[in-house]
């Protein structure tokens, strides 16, 4: 009769509180995307528009992240056994959605406006951009340092940054305009901004898409932790390996391993465990020993 051992590894890494950082930049960002409004509308800019409405994305992008951080925190339930965690995949995936389909409606009026340029006044443009630049670099530094291993932080840290290249475009285009009196140049540097958010958004939309549809994360080779597995001492053979993100910082694997006579089940779960979380960053571990088979089998790779 086949005996199956069950060991479960869970070790909930803490980090810095960002309240303070996320309460800075929604209210900073907020207080911008006001400023630019008016000042884009007294200006006649499309260009500053463009710029707050990028901004406004990045107040919601801030806010949902916020937000699943907070139910990242969640206790599980009868209902929702891992908490809510997945609550901050959900949150990039919308904020990466969103940042796109408002470039698509800023590069749509940038387009009409080339072919029926407006006047701009230069001097407004330069001093709102400029007091956006100051805004969003201040307003990045807080996710500086978690944005390589979350996410959300990546997201906010880039769309920040992002913002603060941006209206230094802006800037370019108001002196540009204030020296030459061509019209043209606003949407031609809303268009610009445009094409770099998209560019920019690629990889955020590719990795939370990706995440929501339970692929394994960008960090992790598959290959490589199968691999492993197949040299911890004991083994004698792998198969239904799975991994997948439960949040942006979460990572969990389920596995089956065939012990090699004469083996302690006990032993090879704690080497594996182990290395898995140390070597690898995964540390929601549930691996299921099985005896080593009467005749030998061949296991379906797992990619």
């Amino acid at each position: 009769m086949a005996a199956d051992g069950r060991h479960h590894h869970h070790d909930h890494g803490t980090s810095g509180d960002l309240t303070r950082a996320f309460a800075l930049g929604v209210g900073l960002n907020l207080a911008l995307v006001v400023a630019q409004v008016v000042g884009g509308l007294m200006a006649r800019s499309l260009a500053l528009v463009a710029d707050a409405g990028h901004n406004f994305t990045d107040v919601l992008g801030l806010v949902l992240a916020w937000w699943a951080r907070r139910l990242e925190k969640t206790r599980p339930t009868a209902t929702h056994t891992y908490g809510l965690q997945s609550a901050s995949i959900l949150a990039a995936l919308t904020n990466a959605v969103l940042l796109l389909v408002t470039m698509g409606a800023v590069g749509w009026e940038a387009i009409a406006r080339l072919r029926e340029p407006q006047e701009v006044n230069g001097t407004i443009v330069i001093v709102v951009a400029a007091a956006g630049m100051v805004i969003n670099t201040v307003s990045a530094l807080p996710f500086r340092a978690g944005r390589r291993h979350d996410l959300n932080l990546r997201a906010a840290f880039a769309h920040l940054l992002s913002d603060a290249g941006m209206s230094a475009g802006v800037v370019v285009a108001g002196l540009g305009i204030r020296a030459t009196g061509a019209t043209w140049i606003d949407p031609v540097v809303s268009l610009a901004i445009v094409a770099f958010v998209i560019h920019g958004t690629r990889g955020l939309l590719r990795d939370s898409l990706n995440l929501a549809l339970h692929a394994v994360p960008a960090g992790v080779d598959l290959r490589a932790v199968h691999d492993y597995l197949t040299r911890v001492p004991g083994v004698g053979g792998v198969h239904d390996l799975h991994v997948w993100a439960l949040s942006t910082t979460e990572t969990a694997l389920t596995v089956h391993l065939v012990l090699q006579p004469g083996v302690s089940g006990d032993d090879v779960l704690g080497a594996a465990t182990e290395a898995l979380g140390d070597q690898f960053g995964i540390r929601h571990v549930t691996i299921q020993v099985e005896p080593p088979p009467v005749a030998p089998l061949h296991y379906r790779k797992a990619f």
